[in-house]
């Protein structure tokens, strides 16, 4: 149990996830669903982001000179990759969301309507 509690920001991540993903698949409204995915987006980024985060921990800049290069201890250090890829994921998550925003535009400039069920009548009505 005290395993679990300690590990309480992961369980907040799988919150967070969980939210966007109920979001996801319980709402009928184009915009929501894409609020979900954002909200979903958001959870796992905070997840990567936090697995790159270590306590007592300093940033990856190595000083100068000769004896710093041979007595480097790697363990006192935060791996800076899951926050480089992460900004990359943020880039590409606002991208996905201001796509899929026109195409909810486009969708609704057709058939009138952003909900999913309503739009699907319309479709199988032709």
């Amino acid at each position: 149990m005290e395993f679990l509690l300690a590990k309480y920001n992961y369980w907040f991540y799988i919150l967070i996830m969980m939210v966007g993903f109920y979001a996801m698949i319980s709402k009928n409204n184009l915009v929501k669903k894409m609020i979900g995915v954002s909200i979903f987006q958001a959870a796992i980024i905070l997840f990567y982001v936090s697995i790159g985060a270590k306590r007592g921990a300093t940033i990856p800049i190595i000083e100068h000179g000769h004896d710093a290069v041979h007595h480097i201890d790697p363990t006192a250090y935060i791996n800076p990759l899951p926050h480089v890829l992460m900004l990359t994921a943020i880039v590409v998550s606002v991208s996905t969301l201001g796509v899929a925003l026109a195409l909810i535009s486009k969708i609704y400039a057709k058939y009138g309507t952003i909900e999913e069920d309503e739009i699907n009548e319309q479709l199988t009505d032709v």
